[in-house]
């Protein structure tokens, strides 16, 4: 897959655009202060609205420092959406960590789904204008999230956890739609008598869907513990 300007792996840290060599201390806390910028410039104007003179005014950095970074808007767009993307898969797996059952996992990760995109709205937005920008990027995203969750999945049904009837993958990828939908209908749209957004998922949302997901998940009584996905 080909991808303009910068691209962070999660096996390796950023690198300058202009040289292909590890940023240092410095750098990275530049390039932070860049995507930070970015996030809120796309967030407020779009993508198409959105400058690069707009992102370095907002981030405090001279115009000529950004392209030792990034070598296009597209090329900072595509970055952030891939940084977003590691941070909310961070919120989850930390939130998710010490869980003892799968089910227990599965609250787990989505408080902290929830709780991220609370605070990062400009997820939503970017990543539905990625569609449009950079559908590879956008791909990308969703599958960078789904292979791990596919392989919880796969794991909880091993140890009895999940029912094992279920397709990993298609469960995977309904489950994230629904985290999604759930989170801008309930956290993106919604507003209260000021106008101002939700800090966090209404409790009596959250409890309705995690009633859902256990439901979906849990084992089935009767199943042999051998049974083969049909």
């Amino acid at each position: 897959m080909s991808l303009s300007g910068d691209v962070v792996d999660d096996a390796q840290g950023p690198v300058s655009s202009a040289t292909g060599r590890p940023l240092t201390k410095r750098g990275e806390a530049t390039r932070r202060r860049l995507l930070e910028a970015a996030e809120l410039v796309f967030a407020e104007q779009g993508y198409h609205e959105a400058s690069i003179v707009k992102i370095t005014e907002r981030a405090g950095i001279g115009l000529g420092t950004f392209y030792l970074y990034f070598d296009s808007k597209q090329a900072i767009f595509e970055a952030l959406v891939l940084d977003l993307n590691r941070r909310v898969r961070h919120s989850m797996s930390e939130s998710m960590a010490g869980a003892s059952s799968r089910l227990e996992a599965e609250r787990a990760g989505f408080a902290g789904f929830f709780r991220f995109t609370a605070e990062h709205p400009a997820l939503y937005r970017v990543v539905r204008e990625a569609e449009f920008v950079s559908p590879e990027v956008l791909r990308l995203h969703y599958t960078r999230i789904v292979e791990g969750y596919e392989a919880g999945l796969r794991s909880a049904q091993a140890a009895g956890d999940v029912d094992r009837a279920l397709d990993p993958e298609t469960t995977a990828w309904a489950l994230m739609g629904m985290g999604e939908l759930i989170g801008m209908r309930f956290l993106l749209w919604e507003r209260d008598a000021d106008g101002r957004p939700p800090s966090q998922l209404d409790p009596v949302v959250f409890a309705g869907m995690t009633r859902f997901i256990d439901n979906a998940l849990a084992p089935r009584p009767g199943a042999a513990q051998g049974e083969e996905q049909e």
